[in-house]
């Protein structure tokens, strides 16, 4: 199996493991191919799924040409991934793992024997730097144990384990596994200026990992059809949380293409206002109510200062430098370059983000969590802000590298923004210009109405004055601007099925060739945005064809229950950056209403409150 890489395994075939800090992508061959330590955000040291083995990955799998994957399951309701291999000479259990809450930055792979002898390979290729930097490498023992250590300016990795051999500015070395045997392999990371840390207690971390991330899963609330993705999703968004500051990252990889062989290739190992306010609406919902004021406490801290230097995404500990960069010694995914991190989006204005902040902190009153001294009056403050550029052209949900444009989604998110603001007065008690704010929000509706809504073709349109729909309009609803079975709605819904579906049934963002982003055209659907189709078709009384859909995109989840970015139907293969949150907040959105709509055990809401 090892001798025969060629290419990047399909973006599907990975597994995601987390410490809540950062996570590492493992593929179905039994290889690390992307991991950053010590945080999500941070420089990688394997970089392979970006490139090819020589930038960096840490294989252990089975050496015999037969060799074959038989079953491939997290245990429960965790992040430790299991995999079972079979070969002419035997099985073998391979299991990985991130301990969680131990402060530690490593990831444990313990090999045991089920039957049989089995000869394992290791391969372990260290690259600091994204992949560009080789460290200095020494072996020894601890205590009888053979120890790899490497090197490079402020990094160091300890790997504890079957000792390796040399071999070309790699390592690699083979150990046989009969039944009953247990090998186990630690990768531990820390500040090269720092003592190595202790040999860890395996089994110890083992079970406690496993009690956390059970215990974690079991807190969800859902019995729905589709529970069972629910409740991975939800574990997905808590995984990609970092455990110290709340901020929850978008995906913990950058430069999966959005089209492959394109230039859309984005950092996304970064926090957005947008996908925190969502996230923290759906922990809610679904009982996590410490996570969500974890959530909201991140948020709150994130943007604090002067509104006018609100950003639309932050560092996972609220940091505001985002640089982007282009990485020119990276081939990335599928030649897919150019391999990008930061985010030059950062110093975008996206009229939105304020919208839909405010709707989520609303969400929370609702559920009878009060405003502090601190929540409220720097609510009032982004309202300050959204009054301020209340004219002002933006860049759009989709973050488009065109001309500014008067967005409806956008415009209708800030609708949204001061519609909050008018119930925290008229329904919480909360200080504020009541009839200001009444007036402001009133005088967007009007707005919206006259400019957003193209008579002649009867629906919203994607930018005031255009001619093309966007998938975004889909939320119109969401937040009240109108009912789901609103006339202008039905219309808006009927011209994005007609000009976004693909012939798969999946839904585009919106039409790359007519629009301004900036960018080639050509990109595979959103999964998100099929997401909010079930959910309009769930309100809107089109419930055989809301199932279908859902069934559907369910089943592009890989057997792990993962979804990233993208879907490319015609090929059958994930594409984006991968897991992706939004993605799975979309898949937990889609399922509420789809409950909602069947009657089932009424609202989540109401089942979060109790």
């Amino acid at each position: 199996m090892w001798l025969s890489w060629k290419m990047q395994s399909p973006i599907e075939d990975y597994a995601l493991v987390s410490d809540l800090h950062t996570g590492a992508l493992i593929s179905r061959s039994g290889s690390v191919d992307w991991l950053c330590f010590p945080r999500f955000d941070s420089e990688s040291v394997f970089a392979a799924m970006l490139g090819t083995p020589e930038h960096g990955r840490w294989l252990v799998a089975p050496s015999s040409p037969d060799a074959e994957v038989v079953e491939r399951s997290y245990i429960d309701s965790t992040f430790v991934l299991q995999t079972r291999w079979r070969t002419a000479g035997g099985e073998v259990l391979i299991t990985d793992f991130m301990p969680v809450t131990d402060r530690r930055a490593n990831v444990i792979r313990r090999v045991q024997g089920l039957r049989g002898t089995v000869t394992v390979h290791q391969e372990l290729e260290i690259r600091f730097g994204y992949g560009e930097i080789v460290p200095w490498v020494s072996q020894g023992t601890e205590e009888g144990v053979p120890v790899l250590l490497a090197i490079a300016g402020p990094d160091a990795l300890l790997l504890r384990g079957p000792r390796l051999r040399a071999t070309d500015h790699r390592h690699e070395g083979t150990f046989e596994v009969s039944e009953g045997d247990v090998v186990d392999l630690e990768l531990v990371w820390y500040p090269s200026h720092r003592d190595k840390p202790p040999a860890q207690d395996v089994d110890e971390a083992l079970d406690s990992t496993i009690s956390y991330w059970r215990a974690w899963g079991a807190s969800c609330l859902d019995d729905g059809e589709y529970a069972d993705a629910v409740q991975r999703s939800l574990l997905v968004l808590r995984a990609l949380t970092h455990e110290d500051t709340g901020g929850i990252v978008a995906a913990p990889t950058t430069s999966l293409p959005e089209q492959f062989g394109g230039a859309r290739n984005w950092d996304y190992r970064f926090c957005w206002l947008r996908d925190a306010a969502l996230t923290l609406e759906a922990m809610m919902t679904h009982g996590f109510a410490d996570e969500a004021l974890g959530w909201r406490n991140w948020l709150l801290r994130a943007v604090a200062g002067d509104p006018e230097d609100l950003q639309i995404m932050y560092g996972v500990a609220g940091e505001r430098h985002l640089p982007e960069r282009e990485l020119d010694h990276l081939p990335g995914y599928a030649d897919s370059a150019p391999v990008r991190i930061g985010n030059g989006a950062v110093d975008q204005y996206q009229a939105d983000v304020v919208g839909e902040v405010m709707v989520a902190l609303e969400k929370l009153r609702g559920h009878g969590v009060t405003e502090d001294s601190f929540s409220w009056p720097l609510q009032r403050a982004l309202l300050g802000f959204a009054e301020k550029h209340l004219d002002d052209r933006d860049h759009g949900i989709w973050e488009m590298r065109g001309d500014l444009q008067y967005f409806t989604h956008s415009r209708v998110m800030m609708w949204a923004a001061f519609d909050c603001a008018v119930r925290a007065v008229r329904d919480h008690g909360l200080s504020g210009p009541l009839q200001h704010w009444t007036t402001i929000r009133d005088g967007l509706r009007e707005e919206i109405l006259a400019r957003g809504f193209n008579r002649e073709l009867g629906s919203f349109t994607q930018v005031y004055g255009g001619t093309e729909v966007d998938a975004s309009l889909l939320q119109l609803p969401q937040v009240g601007f109108l009912d789901y079975d609103d006339p202008m709605m039905l219309g808006t819904v009927a011209r994005i099925e007609k000009d976004l579906l693909d012939p798969h049934g999946l839904l585009l963002r919106y039409r790359t060739a007519n629009s301004d982003d900036g960018l080639e055209p050509g990109e595979h659907p959103f999964l998100a945005c099929s997401f909010w189709l079930v959910e309009q078709y769930a309100h809107g009384g089109r419930l055989d064809e809301a199932t279908r859909l859902m069934d559907q995109l369910v089943g592009y989840s890989n057997e792990l229950g993962l979804l990233s970015e993208e879907y490319d139907a015609e090929n059958k293969r994930m594409a984006g950056n991968f897991p992706q949150a939004f993605s799975h907040l979309g898949l937990v959105r889609a399922a509420d209403a789809l409950q909602m709509a069947r009657g089932e055990a009424g609202s989540y809401e109401s089942i979060a409150r109790e």
